[in-house]
Protein backbone atom coordinates (compact mmCIF):
# COMPACT_ATOMS: atom_id res chain seq x y z
CA UNK A 1 0.00 0.00 0.00
CA UNK A 2 1.31 3.32 -0.82
CA UNK A 3 2.05 6.50 1.48
CA UNK A 4 -1.12 8.31 0.62
CA UNK A 5 -3.60 5.64 1.24
CA UNK A 6 -2.35 3.39 4.14
CA UNK A 7 -3.65 5.85 7.29
CA UNK A 8 -6.89 5.25 5.90
CA UNK A 9 -6.49 1.60 5.43
CA UNK A 10 -5.73 1.42 8.76
CA UNK A 11 -8.25 3.59 10.42
CA UNK A 12 -10.54 1.23 8.26
CA UNK A 13 -9.04 -1.90 9.42
CA UNK A 14 -9.39 -0.58 13.30
CA UNK A 15 -12.94 0.02 12.39
CA UNK A 16 -13.88 -3.28 11.64
CA UNK A 17 -12.11 -4.58 14.23
CA UNK A 18 -14.06 -2.99 16.82
CA UNK A 19 -16.98 -3.99 15.23
CA UNK A 20 -16.75 -7.56 15.57
CA UNK A 21 -14.92 -7.61 18.99
CA UNK A 22 -16.32 -11.19 19.47
CA UNK A 23 -14.31 -12.31 16.24
CA UNK A 24 -11.21 -10.43 17.08
CA UNK A 25 -11.60 -12.80 20.69
CA UNK A 26 -11.89 -16.17 18.63
CA UNK A 27 -9.20 -15.67 16.36
CA UNK A 28 -6.42 -14.70 19.05
CA UNK A 29 -7.61 -17.53 20.92
CA UNK A 30 -6.92 -19.83 18.02
CA UNK A 31 -3.25 -18.18 17.65
CA UNK A 32 -2.83 -18.30 21.47
CA UNK A 33 -3.69 -22.04 20.65
CA UNK A 34 -1.13 -23.10 17.72
CA UNK A 35 1.68 -20.72 19.07
CA UNK A 36 1.51 -22.15 22.64
CA UNK A 37 1.04 -26.13 21.07
CA UNK A 38 4.01 -24.97 18.61
CA UNK A 39 6.46 -23.11 20.79
CA UNK A 40 4.96 -24.11 24.27
CA UNK A 41 3.74 -22.56 26.82
CA UNK A 42 6.37 -20.36 28.75
CA UNK A 43 6.14 -17.44 27.17
CA UNK A 44 9.35 -16.22 28.47
CA UNK A 45 10.74 -18.78 25.67
CA UNK A 46 7.52 -18.15 23.10
CA UNK A 47 7.69 -14.48 21.78
CA UNK A 48 5.41 -15.27 19.24
CA UNK A 49 2.95 -16.22 22.49
CA UNK A 50 4.17 -13.20 23.90
CA UNK A 51 2.48 -11.24 21.07
CA UNK A 52 -0.73 -13.44 20.89
CA UNK A 53 -1.02 -12.94 24.76
CA UNK A 54 -0.94 -9.31 23.95
CA UNK A 55 -3.34 -8.88 21.03
CA UNK A 56 -5.65 -10.92 23.57
CA UNK A 57 -5.23 -7.96 26.52
CA UNK A 58 -5.62 -5.20 23.89
CA UNK A 59 -9.18 -6.98 23.39
CA UNK A 60 -9.86 -7.02 26.90
CA UNK A 61 -9.40 -10.78 27.14
CA UNK A 62 -9.64 -12.36 31.15
CA UNK A 63 -6.48 -13.45 31.75
CA UNK A 64 -7.95 -16.81 33.22
CA UNK A 65 -9.35 -17.19 29.37
CA UNK A 66 -5.99 -16.85 28.38
CA UNK A 67 -4.54 -19.55 30.65
CA UNK A 68 -7.11 -21.50 29.82
CA UNK A 69 -6.42 -21.67 26.35
CA UNK A 70 -3.04 -21.84 26.60
CA UNK A 71 -3.47 -24.94 29.05
CA UNK A 72 -6.09 -25.97 26.29
CA UNK A 73 -2.88 -26.23 23.84
CA UNK A 74 -0.10 -27.56 25.89
CA UNK A 75 -2.34 -30.63 27.02
CA UNK A 76 -3.48 -29.82 30.53
CA UNK A 77 -6.84 -29.36 29.49
CA UNK A 78 -9.08 -30.74 26.65
CA UNK A 79 -9.85 -29.30 23.54
CA UNK A 80 -9.65 -28.56 20.06
CA UNK A 81 -6.60 -28.53 17.47
CA UNK A 82 -6.01 -26.18 14.95
CA UNK A 83 -3.56 -26.41 12.13
CA UNK A 84 -1.79 -23.00 10.29
CA UNK A 85 -2.87 -23.05 6.56
CA UNK A 86 -1.78 -20.55 4.49
CA UNK A 87 -3.59 -19.47 1.32
CA UNK A 88 -2.29 -17.67 -1.93
CA UNK A 89 -4.16 -16.07 -4.87
CA UNK A 90 -5.14 -12.78 -6.79
CA UNK A 91 -7.74 -10.49 -6.57
CA UNK A 92 -8.75 -7.41 -8.84
CA UNK A 93 -6.53 -6.54 -10.80
CA UNK A 94 -3.64 -9.11 -10.34
CA UNK A 95 -3.20 -7.49 -6.99
CA UNK A 96 -1.54 -10.43 -4.62
CA UNK A 97 -3.10 -11.78 -1.78
CA UNK A 98 -2.27 -13.75 0.97
CA UNK A 99 -4.78 -15.24 3.50
CA UNK A 100 -3.52 -17.13 6.82
CA UNK A 101 -5.67 -19.28 8.58
CA UNK A 102 -6.09 -21.91 11.56
CA UNK A 103 -8.77 -24.59 11.12
CA UNK A 104 -9.82 -28.02 12.30
CA UNK A 105 -11.57 -28.66 9.29
CA UNK A 106 -8.94 -27.87 5.89
CA UNK A 107 -11.64 -29.30 3.75
CA UNK A 108 -13.98 -26.76 5.24
CA UNK A 109 -11.70 -23.55 4.70
CA UNK A 110 -10.36 -24.31 1.19
CA UNK A 111 -13.65 -24.86 -0.26
CA UNK A 112 -14.82 -21.60 1.44
CA UNK A 113 -11.35 -19.94 0.01
CA UNK A 114 -12.28 -21.48 -3.87
CA UNK A 115 -15.69 -19.83 -3.09
CA UNK A 116 -14.77 -16.66 -1.61
CA UNK A 117 -12.37 -16.09 -4.77
CA UNK A 118 -13.72 -17.13 -7.68
CA UNK A 119 -17.68 -16.01 -6.59
CA UNK A 120 -15.85 -12.31 -6.24
CA UNK A 121 -13.50 -12.20 -8.84
CA UNK A 122 -10.31 -13.60 -7.86
CA UNK A 123 -8.70 -16.51 -8.73
CA UNK A 124 -7.14 -18.83 -6.01
CA UNK A 125 -3.53 -19.66 -6.92
CA UNK A 126 -1.25 -22.53 -5.85
CA UNK A 127 1.42 -22.44 -3.25
CA UNK A 128 3.89 -20.06 -3.57
CA UNK A 129 2.08 -18.23 -6.25
CA UNK A 130 2.49 -14.95 -4.53
CA UNK A 131 4.45 -15.24 -1.49
CA UNK A 132 7.23 -13.94 -3.13
CA UNK A 133 5.67 -10.33 -3.41
CA UNK A 134 5.84 -9.67 0.66
CA UNK A 135 8.58 -9.61 3.42
CA UNK A 136 8.11 -11.32 6.83
CA UNK A 137 9.02 -8.18 9.01
CA UNK A 138 8.11 -6.19 12.36
CA UNK A 139 5.75 -2.90 11.27
CA UNK A 140 5.08 -0.24 13.31
CA UNK A 141 2.39 2.78 12.19
CA UNK A 142 2.64 6.16 13.94
CA UNK A 143 -0.02 8.76 13.55
CA UNK A 144 0.80 11.73 11.28
CA UNK A 145 1.98 14.32 13.94
CA UNK A 146 4.46 11.97 15.90
CA UNK A 147 7.76 13.61 16.57
CA UNK A 148 9.62 12.13 13.66
CA UNK A 149 13.33 13.14 14.72
CA UNK A 150 12.78 11.07 17.85
CA UNK A 151 11.39 8.62 16.36
CA UNK A 152 13.98 7.69 13.90
CA UNK A 153 16.49 8.05 16.59
CA UNK A 154 14.72 6.01 19.08
CA UNK A 155 14.16 3.29 16.50
CA UNK A 156 17.32 2.92 14.31
CA UNK A 157 19.02 2.68 18.13
CA UNK A 158 16.94 0.04 19.48
CA UNK A 159 17.71 -1.49 15.98
CA UNK A 160 14.95 -1.15 13.60
CA UNK A 161 15.31 -1.79 9.57
CA UNK A 162 13.84 1.44 8.37
CA UNK A 163 11.92 4.47 9.47
CA UNK A 164 9.53 5.90 6.88
CA UNK A 165 7.28 8.99 6.25
CA UNK A 166 4.70 8.53 4.19
CA UNK A 167 2.42 10.89 2.00
CA UNK A 168 -0.08 11.32 4.49
CA UNK A 169 2.13 12.01 7.25
CA UNK A 170 2.47 8.83 9.12
CA UNK A 171 5.38 7.32 9.62
CA UNK A 172 6.05 3.71 9.26
CA UNK A 173 8.83 1.97 11.20
CA UNK A 174 10.02 -1.14 9.60
CA UNK A 175 11.70 -4.20 11.81
CA UNK A 176 13.57 -7.76 10.83
CA UNK A 177 10.21 -10.18 12.28
CA UNK A 178 12.96 -11.40 15.26
CA UNK A 179 13.97 -7.35 16.30
CA UNK A 180 9.93 -6.29 16.25
CA UNK A 181 9.40 -6.84 19.97
CA UNK A 182 13.00 -5.33 20.99
CA UNK A 183 12.21 -1.62 19.00
CA UNK A 184 8.16 -2.00 20.12
CA UNK A 185 9.50 -1.49 23.94
CA UNK A 186 12.27 1.40 23.25
CA UNK A 187 9.50 3.13 21.73
CA UNK A 188 7.08 2.61 23.64
CA UNK A 189 9.48 3.08 26.22
CA UNK A 190 10.71 6.45 25.31
CA UNK A 191 6.57 7.24 25.02
CA UNK A 192 5.94 6.03 21.96
CA UNK A 193 3.07 4.22 20.81
CA UNK A 194 2.10 3.13 17.32
CA UNK A 195 -1.63 2.95 15.95
CA UNK A 196 -0.87 -0.20 14.34
CA UNK A 197 2.20 -2.78 15.63
CA UNK A 198 2.27 -6.41 14.42
CA UNK A 199 4.59 -8.85 12.49
CA UNK A 200 3.11 -8.75 9.22
CA UNK A 201 3.45 -9.95 5.73
CA UNK A 202 4.67 -6.73 4.00
CA UNK A 203 4.14 -6.26 0.23
CA UNK A 204 7.24 -5.36 -1.84
CA UNK A 205 5.38 -3.56 -4.66
CA UNK A 206 1.64 -2.44 -5.11
CA UNK A 207 -1.25 -2.99 -7.53
CA UNK A 208 -3.34 0.73 -7.69
CA UNK A 209 -6.93 0.17 -7.68
CA UNK A 210 -9.64 3.09 -8.29
CA UNK A 211 -13.78 3.20 -9.08
CA UNK A 212 -15.18 -0.09 -9.40
CA UNK A 213 -12.28 -2.43 -9.28
CA UNK A 214 -11.44 -0.89 -6.11
CA UNK A 215 -14.86 -1.55 -4.44
CA UNK A 216 -14.32 -5.02 -6.46
CA UNK A 217 -11.10 -5.51 -4.43
CA UNK A 218 -12.55 -4.04 -1.20
CA UNK A 219 -15.60 -6.09 -1.40
CA UNK A 220 -13.33 -9.46 -1.89
CA UNK A 221 -10.91 -8.50 0.99
CA UNK A 222 -13.90 -7.65 3.73
CA UNK A 223 -15.52 -11.94 2.87
CA UNK A 224 -11.86 -13.50 3.09
CA UNK A 225 -11.73 -11.63 6.36
CA UNK A 226 -15.18 -12.51 7.60
CA UNK A 227 -14.68 -16.22 6.93
CA UNK A 228 -14.65 -17.96 10.70
CA UNK A 229 -10.78 -19.39 9.78
CA UNK A 230 -9.47 -16.53 8.55
CA UNK A 231 -7.05 -14.91 11.24
CA UNK A 232 -5.12 -12.27 9.00
CA UNK A 233 -5.13 -11.09 4.97
CA UNK A 234 -2.29 -9.67 3.55
CA UNK A 235 -2.40 -7.84 -0.08
CA UNK A 236 -0.65 -5.35 -2.16
CA UNK A 237 -3.23 -3.25 -3.42
CA UNK A 238 -3.96 0.65 -3.37
CA UNK A 239 -7.59 1.09 -2.69
CA UNK A 240 -8.20 4.76 -3.53
CA UNK A 241 -11.48 6.28 -2.37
Amino acid sequence: MAGHSKWANIQHRKGRQDEKRQRIWTRVVREIMVTARTGGGDVSANPRLRLAIEKAKAANMPADTIKRNVDKATGNLEGVSYEEIRYEGYGIGGAAILVDTMTDNRVRTVAEMRHAFSKLGGNLGTEGSVVFQFKHCGQLIFAPGTDEDQLMAVALEAGADDVITLGDGAIEVLTAYTEFEAVKNALEAAGLVAELAEVTMRPENSVTLTGEDAAKMQKLLDVLEDLDDVQNVFHNAEIED
